[in-house]
């Protein structure tokens, strides 16, 4: 087994606003008139120290907004543009979920079969059984490997590479975490294993199912799965990572140093974590997915529903659905959406279900997998949903 350059770290809720979450039975409200001002000041003062460029799009019953700031490199400083493609990390759940519950429309799968059941072999003798819909919704009590997350090491082994089934075995040389159904805990195991489901089901790889069933049908031409390639294909801005003073490769960028992680393996997160898309894309398939072009309407529910479950830990409620997680923002507007994040950038959409308001984002974050990684992120959501 080689080492990583990346552990399954567990992203927080979306957006990361833990306060905004609300229970499954909170009403639904119309969505506010589109705020462009607090929309500019969300992703002004770019590039800084928190954040290199942004591009954020908003769209919905009430018209729409586009914004763009910073630079596409902090040693030219060319002015980001548009259109750059990046890193969308987690966001690659909602197309690996989707692909899942395809193939259950299809009868090819049932959220009720196990993971025994579909991969014989795969996990451990002595494991409980796990259904497939246990993955979908992170209930499943699958582990995460023991890697190290010391960005040192990570950077050390940034262009290392995994295959899935290493991943998994990794990750279930632990014990199981609880009895699937009881708790959620949201691992990037789950969504692995997804996706070796997907092979198995299909007899193909993960990248040609979700790119014939989803990006070429919902018209995503500048998205693609990169497999071991460690480059982004095309314009994209550079993503950088605080590091401390004496870090190997660092620059120095105002009072503080970066690293460019630009140029990276994404292969520790495969169908969790590795696809690269733009704005447009992402709100074309926003907009697919939730009037049921992607998933049929039948299949669909269980993206939109929360497990009554605790999240592990006793920390609170259930916050995730399959694929996506819920969102109560201030005023009692509910949305859905999915975060992500690669080192140097974080990336997140979200909607309301009628589709009145949708927000897609991407910021070039210098410290995109922090504990306040999203604040700049939570700020552009606010802005989107809010008066």
């Amino acid at each position: 087994m080689k080492r990583t350059y990346a552990a399954a770290l567990v992203l927080s809720a979306a957006l990361t606003a833990g306060a905004f979450m609300g229970t499954q039975a909170a009403a639904e409200v119309g969505v506010p008139p589109i705020n462009a001002a607090a929309l500019r000041k969300s992703i002004e003062g770019l590039p800084a120290a928190d954040a290199t460029a942004a591009d954020v799009r908003v769209s919905g019953s009430a018209g729409s907004w586009q914004g763009v700031s910073g630079v596409t490199d902090l040693r030219t400083k060319r002015p980001a543009k548009a259109g750059a493609r990046f890193r969308a990390g987690s966001v690659t759940k909602t197309f690996t979920v989707s692909v899942v519950l395809q193939l259950v429309a299809e009868g090819k799968l049932s959220l009720g079969g196990t993971v025994q059941e579909y991969l014989p072999g795969l996990l451990p003798a002595d494991y409980p059984a796990i259904k497939v819909g246990q993955l979908l919704n992170h209930t499943s009590g699958l582990p995460a490997p023991k890697v190290s997350d010391d960005f040192a090491d990570i950077y050390a082994t940034r262009f290392e590479k995994w295959t899935p089934e290493e991943y998994v075995a990794k990750a279930v040389e632990n014990p199981i975490e609880f009895t699937p159904g009881s708790q959620q805990h949201y691992l990037n195991t789950n969504t692995f294993v997804a996706g070796l489901l997907i092979e198995k089901i299909t007899g193909r790889s993960y990248e040609h199912e979700v790119t014939t069933r989803i990006l070429r049908p919902v018209g995503m031409t500048d998205s693609y799965l990169p497999g071991t390639s460690v480059r982004i294909r095309g314009r994209h801005n550079q993503g950088y990572q605080t590091v401390p003073q004496g870090f190997p490769d660092a620059i120095k960028y105002g009072a503080g140093y970066l690293v460019n992680m630009t140029t990276t393996s994404v292969t520790s997160t495969w169908a969790s974590g590795d696809l690269i898309s733009t704005t447009a894309d992402l709100e074309k398939f926003v907009k697919a997915l939730f009037s049921g072009k992607v998933v049929p309407a039948a299949q669909l529910e269980p993206m939109f529903t929360v497990p009554p479950v605790k999240a592990y830990g006793g920390k609170g409620d259930a916050v995730y659905t399959s694929g996506l997680a819920r969102m109560e923002l201030p005023g009692g507007l509910v949305a859905y959406g999915k975060t992500g994040a690669r080192w140097g950038s974080a990336a997140g959409i979200g909607a309301t279900r009628d589709l009145s308001r949708t927000l897609v984002y991407s910021v070039n974050s210098t410290d995109a997998k922090s504990s306040g990684q999203n604040q700049r992120a939570l700020a552009i959501a606010l802005a989107a949903f809010s008066k």
